[in-house]
């Protein structure tokens, strides 16, 4: 009973379900500091169970005693751990954003939602059937609809609307796909599924596929399905297009690529190539669009259309133990943390200028430093520059890409990075021209540019010691 009692699985979702009810009830001011305190307690563990998985393997808790196929089995291996790590780091720092953020700007909701999105999360990550990620996965969109509308502005309400009604759509789509594979096995349980299903699966499993991986690809915004994504992203308050861009659509891509690796690997292969052209489709276009916008969280919005084109790329690679998957997580690691201290830095400056337009920034290089140096450490990540976490990601990318002598990905890679430094620096290009003689400047707490440096230099400092993070991968899939 006492080991049951302090398994970190369970209280990784009791925890932020719980600061986030109290939330309510407490107030803006105490809500924050629940809110700071639980995710320190939340990143400790997620830190104990990547030590216990290393470790043991893969873990298996079911909870209340009760396990499939009466119950519900929480499962924790190398793939799921590494994304609560980076949930629970991510969200840290910008809890700390958020506190100084709201004391500017007023708001009543953020703290119960944002904690009702994490425990969706971390719940997602432990799940270990297709129903349970299911019905995390709808918690989830549930919550993130709340927090883009949570203003109440009109174009932000609009926006919110527009990804409900996708996100009910997509839900829709994967819930019927779960339907059918459920009346063909009588399982859903991923472990299950995977023996029955076999290399070469009937057409009623292959519709079911189809149904889910269509689902998912909407919910993750995949081009073409990223339509809703730049307004919900843009038009939010720095903090929730911070948690949005930075994790929300990553539960998706897990979705996929933990479906790709388990029941469906039979049917991997063939989905492979239009995954890998919808990824180099989005790394083109969001970063073009990216570089026509004139609105700064737009530009960092359509960046990141396209920095997830990058996680698609590697299913066309895949294979067991090989450098795709690495990338693939890695690059989900460094875009986490750099696309979090954009929008962070991009809420600071705009918090500073009081406008939202690139012509805008003139004169913040001297007025705000380490925001500017925070956007530009991002950047770097983004662009792939040595030493950071997304040249580390690009590079076993391409390293996977020349073993199977695919060399259009390639190409698709170094010119997506390319793309991304054109943007970057006509943001930091627009900081140091000189500020008209009519410009005002207010002051922004420290708390704001110290976090979304925080964010930006561990996005480049994951480059360095990548190895014992990676090293989670190495650990069996499945219990």
């Amino acid at each position: 009973m006492a080991d049951t009692f302090l398994d970190p699985l369970p209280w990784l979702i009791i925890l932020p379900l719980a600061w986030a009810s109290l939330a309510f009830l407490v107030g803006e001011g105490r809500g924050g500091r629940l809110a700071v305190a639980g995710l320190a307690v939340q990143l400790a563990l997620a830190l104990i169970l990547a030590v216990q998985v290393m470790a043991q393997g893969a873990r298996v808790h079911a909870v209340g005693g009760w396990g499939a196929s009466l119950g519900i089995d929480l499962l924790a291996d190398g793939l799921s751990v590494a994304m609560l790590l980076l949930t629970q780091a991510v969200a840290l720092p910008l809890a700390v954003y958020a506190r100084a953020y709201f004391s500017e700007v007023a708001q009543t909701t953020f703290w119960p939602l944002a904690g009702f999105l994490l425990a969706a999360l971390n719940a997602l990550f432990l799940s270990a059937d297709l129903f349970n990620l299911y019905v995390t996965l709808e918690l989830l969109s549930l919550a993130a609809v709340g927090l883009v509308a949570m203003s109440g502005k009109p174009a932000q309400v609009d926006a919110a609307l527009r990804y409900l009604l996708v996100s009910l759509t997509a839900s829709g789509a994967y819930l019927m796909g779960v339907a059918l594979i459920y009346g063909a096995y009588g399982t859903v349980s991923l472990a299950g599924l995977a023996p029955l299903v076999g290399a070469d699966p009937p057409l009623i499993t292959q519709l079911a596929a189809g149904l889910m991986l269509a689902g998912l690809l909407a919910k993750t915004a995949l081009f073409p399905f990223h339509f809703w994504l730049p307004a919900a992203h843009g038009g939010a308050p720095a903090p929730v297009s911070a948690l949005l861009s930075a994790l929300v659509v990553k539960a998706t891509f897990y979705m996929v690529l933990r479906l790709a690796l388990g029941p469906f690997a039979a049917l991997a292969d063939d989905a492979a190539p239009l995954l890998g052209a919808l990824g180099a489709a989005a790394i083109l276009w969001g970063s073009w669009r990216a570089l026509t916008t004139h609105h700064i969280k737009m530009l960092v919005a359509w960046s990141t259309v396209a920095q997830l084109g990058y996680l698609f790329l590697l299913f066309p690679l895949l294979e067991p133990g090989g450098a795709a998957l690495r990338a693939g997580v890695m690059q989900a690691f460094a875009h986490g943390l750099a696309k979090a201290a954009m929008f962070a830095a991009a809420g600071v400056l705009m918090l500073s200028t009081g406008r939202d337009t690139l012509e805008g920034l003139a004169g913040v290089a001297g007025r705000v430093p380490v925001t500017l140096f925070a956007f530009a450490l991002a950047g770097v990540t983004l662009m792939g520059l040595p030493p950071s976490g997304g040249f580390l990601a690009k590079w076993l990318l391409i390293e996977a890409a020349l073993e199977q002598g695919q060399w259009g990905w390639v190409v698709v890679v170094i010119g997506g990075g390319l793309l991304a430094a054109a943007y970057v620096f006509k943001v930091l290009r627009q900081a140091f021209l000189l500020a008209p003689a009519s410009a005002h400047f207010h002051r922004v707490p420290r708390a704001m540019e110290w976090s979304a440096f925080l964010l930006a230099a561990a996005s480049v400092l994951i480059g360095l010691r990548a190895t014992e993070g990676v090293a989670l991968l190495g650990v069996e899939f499945g219990p």
